[in-house]
């Protein structure tokens, strides 16, 4: 029997944490569920050992259900049946072990049927089923979009929609349509209230809806006449029973092909306003946008991991010249390399993810009761460090995980690109990490706020007054010097005063800002545990050159630069 969880230690060893404590001490109000609800913790060792157990569950799952249906469900994928979608026959297997094993609503209050459990034991879930199907976590993982609900709709909304989510139910974003990509303010799917009945009413089309065919929807849509900015946009609740909203067709995909990309047709299809109008784009989709960015770091980390290992067992058995190719340099140096990528990956996402529990149970607590200044001030802290690292991450883990894919299909040779191993299936799926929920480039806009305003450079000086052992000071050392370079490109560029050539210059700034984060957190996590050792050697070895190379870049360049680059 094969586990996901128990088979991977340094899952167990992001989930043990030291800021767990804080984190599971606010998401549980100290513990004042127990007398509520008889499966709540009654202190910080027993909600560990809960998120231990349940995340053994979710290994068991993905290693002995999830994992072996990734073929078939690969080559059957879903289907449109009387305008609505039917799942693969092993998608289906999945998840229905998935809910059966109360698995929905993970991160959902108690009084809603969840698991009131923090980001991190969640986000860790989503890595496990990425490993197992990156195409399946598109459907369970989505249940992220009830934090959404829960954390702006009214209470009515809550009461009815989130017990469905926790007790199955599946759910979907439906944001993008046929002129409007990435640029949602160009959204025109239309809201009509009906003063006579007092509803609200879609028309329009949606298209790339990942699982659009959801129980319960969020859909981004036009609510004022007249408008055509994200002012005139609010967010609405889509009920499936309602049966107002047709699948028009499925997209044939290159990868993740269990997941249904729908385009949808709403026609006079009844629906919910949530919070407040034309509060949609501005608020409420960058939310929702913000937790997806968070789980496609997941899905890209489960990916790596997953090319990782099919990478290291092929090398491992494959004999050439009379020795398995793994003991050669060409070779191992790549899996050394896959390997420090992969850890780098994944103390990025759970950082990223403590962040967001933080400041995300601080906001909840605060509808609770007035928050002391001293909470406030901490909420506002964890609330920008999410905002800076979110992007950062989901940039720098989907570029990575389309790496480790492209050198797994490397070391299997001519085998790789076969539909024999699942190298092929993985580099496939690989790819669409770093174009959905944001490009990197997109990711990169939104990540260069850390850079000018000193976002990342705060916290890269916490990271340097960390206390080390003494073989470690050599690595600081390092990332010190790594720290200046960074600060004289920084100062270049901003410098100029000149916004196109900012954006210029913004993804190798961006990118520096990484390899330092990244240096740090492996130097970190060796503090703890020596395993993680030769990871930050080799991230930081990489990153310094990697940094020089972009500095010397900007350091020879001119605004004049930009008219070579400049399509004529």
């Amino acid at each position: 029997m094969a586990n996901f969880f128990t088979d991977n230690s340094d899952l167990k060893f992001h989930l043990e944490h030291p800021l767990m404590k804080k984190i599971v001490a606010l998401k549980e109000r100290n513990f004042a569920d127990k007398d509520k609800f008889d499966y709540a913790p009654v202190d910080f060792e027993d909600a560990m050992d809960s998120y231990d157990k349940v995340l053994e569950i979710v290994g068991e799952i993905c290693g002995d259900i999830v994992a072996p249906n990734a073929e078939s469900v690969d080559q059957e994928g879903p289907k449109i049946v009387d305008n609505e979608v039917v799942y693969a026959k092993g998608t289906q297997e999945n998840l229905d072990a998935l809910v059966k094993a109360g698995l929905m609503g993970i991160t959902l209050p108690r009084k809603y049927d969840g698991l009131n459990f923090p980001i991190v034991p969640y986000i860790m879930a989503a890595d496990i089923v990425s490993r197992a199907d990156a195409g399946f976590v598109n459907i369970w993982g989505l249940q992220d979009c009830a934090e959404t609900i829960n954390e702006f709709s009214d209470e009515d909304q809550k009461a009815r929609f989130l017990p469905r989510i926790s007790n199955g139910e599946t759910a979907a974003m439906d944001l993008t349509e046929p002129d409007a990509g990435s640029d949602l303010q160009a959204v025109q799917l239309k809201a009509t209230f009906n003063e006579e009945d007092g509803k609200w009413y879609l028309n329009g089309v949606k298209r790339f809806i990942t699982n659009g065919d959801a129980h319960v929807s969020l859909v981004l849509a036009r609510s004022e006449e007249g408008t055509q900015d994200g002012r005139g946009l609010s967010m609405f609740i889509y009920d499936r029973n309602h049966k107002s909203m047709i699948v028009r067709r499925l997209e044939n995909k290159m990868g993740i092909k269990g997941s249904p990309t729908c385009e949808l047709v709403f026609k006079d299809a009844p629906a919910e306003l949530v919070g407040s109008r034309k509060m949609g784009l501005i608020k409420y989709v960058m939310a929702l946008m913000n937790g997806a960015r968070l789980g496609i770091g997941a899905q890209s980390v489960g990916v790596s991991e997953s090319a990782y290992r099919e990478a290291l067992d092929y090398a491992k058995e494959r004999e050439q010249f009379g020795k398995p190719i793994i003991q050669f340099p060409a070779v191992y140096e790549m899996l050394a390399t896959m390997k420090a990528k992969l850890d780098a990956s994944r103390t990025l996402l759970y950082e990223t993810s403590r962040f967001v529990d933080i400041y995300k149970t601080y906001m909840h607590i605060s509808e609770e009761r007035k928050l002391e200044p001293a909470e406030r001030k901490e909420m506002k802290r964890y609330q920008k460090l999410a905002d800076y690292f979110t992007p950062l991450l989901k940039g720098i883990t989907s570029e990575y995980s389309n790496q480790l894919a492209y050198d797994a299909v490397q070391i299997h040779g001519g085998s790789g690109f076969m539909k024999d191993y699942p190298v092929e299936r993985i580099y496939r799926d690989a790819r669409i990490t770093s174009i959905y929920e944001g490009t990197t480039q997109l990711q990169v806009v939104a990540a260069i706020r850390g850079v000018t305003t000193g976002g990342y450079m705060d916290r890269i000086r916490e990271y340097e007054m960390m206390e080390l052992k003494p073989e470690l000071h050599g690595y600081r050392r390092t990332l010190i010097g790594m720290t200046e370079e960074y600060e004289r490109a920084v100062k270049a560029v901003v410098e100029v005063k000149d916004n196109e050539y900012l954006d210029f210059h913004a993804r190798r700034l961006v990118e520096m800002a990484g390899n330092i984060v990244m240096g740090y957190l492996l130097v970190l996590d060796a503090q703890r545990e020596d395993r993680f050792k030769g990871s930050a050697d080799i991230m930081i070895k990489r990153g310094k050159a990697d940094n020089h190379a972009k500095a010397g870049f900007i350091f020879n360049s001119t605004i004049d630069d930009l008219g070579f680059y400049k399509q004529k």
